[in-house]
């Protein structure tokens, strides 16, 4: 199927992202949305870890780390449930944590492996009409990774402050690019995207820090944590500009089934929800496969140890 036109190409050079308005139908949209739920009120609460998602850059509680523990790690080839902290509760004295609301209303983000395991999924996400739009980005051999769905619920859904896509999937040379759906509308104070124009073309866009695996002495994963980037820092050809200001931000009012691409350079972040409706958005990454690009195992996310690694997007 065809890709991108000139003029969306452009638009997406220029600035870090690309809205598509329409790139799923009604159909696809209520598809989603029911095997989100389904997904939702069938996973086991009693087993479950309790483990929060939280991203280790918030200004406001710097002490507090990214998710890191072995639920986390693990979750590259799983379907995995992961809360919100607001919908989370401790007891002081015994330090027992609990939901303080239904575990419906209590996700955060469904993930890392919905493309592989969920058929509605994959079928929006290996799909033709995907490839088209990789070949027009230049991928030589794309590869779908970290699938999942941000649930942002009414009043609880925490902001995501600004950070850059490749500095999570990152590859030598970076070359990550997401894939952002709105299942449901995403406007101002409903958790919408805000975007840093062209900020993946400044001096200060290139990705000098990575989200890795702590490892402890016997070279075990023990956590996560961000360490400096001692490698690529910009896409292969990207010319970039000396201007080392992150841009005008742009809050977009992204309609459901609306597809953002957003570049892995990009600086962007998410707003939280404080509005009465929930905001579903079902994001994955797509990165260079192919030689000359290297994603190594210091990564957070990890390739399944059976097959052929990350999925294919070209058939």
């Amino acid at each position: 199927m065809a890709g991108l036109s000139d003029s969306q190409l452009q638009f997406f050079n220029e600035n870090g992202y690309l809205v598509i308005p329409d790139y799923l139908t009604p159909e696809q949209i209520s598809s989603l949305i029911s095997e989100t739920n389904s997904l939702l009120s069938s996973f086991d609460l009693s087993t479950h870890p309790l483990t929060q998602f939280t991203t280790g850059d918030d200004a406001q509680n710097p002490e507090k780390p990214h998710v890191g523990d072995d639920y986390f790690l693990t979750s590259g080839d799983k379907v995995r449930f992961f809360f919100e902290p607001d919908a989370i509760t401790t007891d002081p004295s015994s330090g027992k944590a609990t939901l303080a609301r239904s575990k419906e209303t209590a996700v955060n983000k469904i993930g890392h492996a919905l493309h592989a395991l969920s058929e509605p999924f994959e079928a929006v996400t290996l799909s033709e009409r995907n490839a088209g739009i990789a070949r027009s980005l230049g991928f030589r051999d794309p590869r779908v990774l970290q699938s999942m769905v941000i649930l942002k619920q009414p009043g609880i859904g925490g902001a995501v402050p600004p950070h850059r896509d490749s500095e999570f999937l990152y590859t030598d040379a970076p070359s990550a690019v997401g894939w952002w759906v709105a299942l449901q509308d995403a406007g101002v104070g409903n958790a919408t995207l805000g975007m840093y124009k062209g900020s993946h073309r400044k001096r200060s866009g290139g990705i000098s820090r990575r989200f890795v695996r702590r490892v402890n002495k016997d070279g075990e994963a023990c956590g996560t944590e961000f360490v400096a980037n001692e490698g690529a820092k910009f896409p292969v050809g990207l010319e970039v500009e000396e201007d080392d200001r992150e841009g005008e931000v742009e809050v977009l009012d992204v309609k459901a089934g609306s597809l953002v691409l957003i570049h892995g350079n990009v600086l962007h972040k998410s707003q939280k929800n404080t509005g009465d409706k929930s905001r579903f958005a079902y994001t994955f990454h797509v990165i260079e496969g192919a030689e000359g690009w290297e994603y190594d195992e210091r990564n957070w996310l990890q390739p399944p140890e059976s097959g052929e690694g990350f999925s294919k997007l070209y058939k």
